[in-house]
């Protein structure tokens, strides 16, 4: 357990300075400073916390500033490094050629075949909508063809049904005129049935 009680020297206070501005210029915490003093000080971190806030940050304001300055451009630089300039990845030549450090021949045949497969995408679905399209102009035809024949069939039925009006009347007709015939109390008047099925008497 770390009980040193002694008081802090000068150089102590430099150690902690410079070890807590590298920590600050680093992007590390002054918590992980104050650690790493205490363990060459055999003193805690608490100790090394209150000794910088107390004493020793007030001797080294400027150079706190200049740390986290340059704790920010390093950030920024760091985070550009992950984004490499544009023309590094496709700069035309005006010969239409490419450095091969700018660009390799595998990134050209890659680009070409999305291309080509976009492209041929573009044609299955073209092919698929004149195909739709032929479809629908034939089923538009057949739903025409049926609908004549729908009506037709409508008329043939209207026919049918007038000529079996007809055809009962007609028996309607037959069957009192034989009534008729069979009823030899009534005169023997001759009778026969006109061309409309009405029953006509003859003259004697």
């Amino acid at each position: 357990m770390k009980v040193r009680q002694d008081a802090w020297s000068h150089e102590d206070d430099v150690l902690l300075a410079e070890t807590v501005l590298k920590h600050i210029k680093e992007g590390s915490t002054q918590l992980r400073a104050f650690d790493e003093v205490g363990d060459q000080l055999n003193r805690t971190s608490a100790a090394c916390g209150f000794r910088w806030n107390a004493v020793v940050r007030n001797h080294y304001v400027n150079q706190i500033a200049d740390a986290k300055k340059e704790r920010k451009e390093r950030k920024r630089a760091a985070s550009f490094s992950y984004y490499p300039p544009v023309r590094q990845l496709w700069t035309p030549l005006p010969d239409t050629t490419f450095n091969e450090g700018e660009l390799s021949l595998e990134a050209v045949i890659t680009f070409l075949q999305k291309l080509a497969q976009s492209h041929q995408q573009t044609s299955v679905l073209e092919k698929d909508k004149e195909r739709l399209e032929a479809e629908n102009r034939e089923l538009q035809q057949r739903n025409q063809q049926l609908e004549k024949d729908l009506k037709k069939i409508k008329q043939d039925n209207s026919i049918i049904e007038e000529d079996y009006q007809s055809l009962i009347q007609i028996m309607n007709r037959a069957r009192r005129m034989a009534i008729l015939e069979d009823e030899e109390s009534m005169s023997n008047a001759s009778f026969k049935m006109d061309k409309n099925g009405n029953l006509e008497k003859l003259a004697k």
